[in-house]
């Protein structure tokens, strides 16, 4: 089985159990949970609300993708702007 680390608290799961989100190589547009076939940076983190918080309060979820982006308003369900 495949871990990977969350970004938020920092701790090794199970791939399954996180929340997956990549930042397109072809055009930059930054998605949530894309298929295995997605290409591009990708960065996880756990369903806790609280690495959520963690990861964007540090700008961690940021530099993993290596972007500027609102990643709050992506990841709270409103639409993604590319800059």
């Amino acid at each position: 089985m495949t871990e990977r680390k969350c970004v938020g608290c920092g701790e090794m799961k199970p791939r399954s159990e996180m929340i997956k989100i990549t930042k397109r190589y072809k055009d930059g547009k930054i998605i949530i949970e894309p298929d295995s076939k997605t290409f591009g940076r990708s960065a996880y983190f756990c369903y806790n609300k609280n690495c959520k918080e963690l990861a964007l309060k540090k700008n961690k979820l940021n530099k993993a993708l290596k972007t500027s982006a609102d990643l709050k308003g992506l990841l709270d369900g409103r639409e993604y702007k590319s800059k």
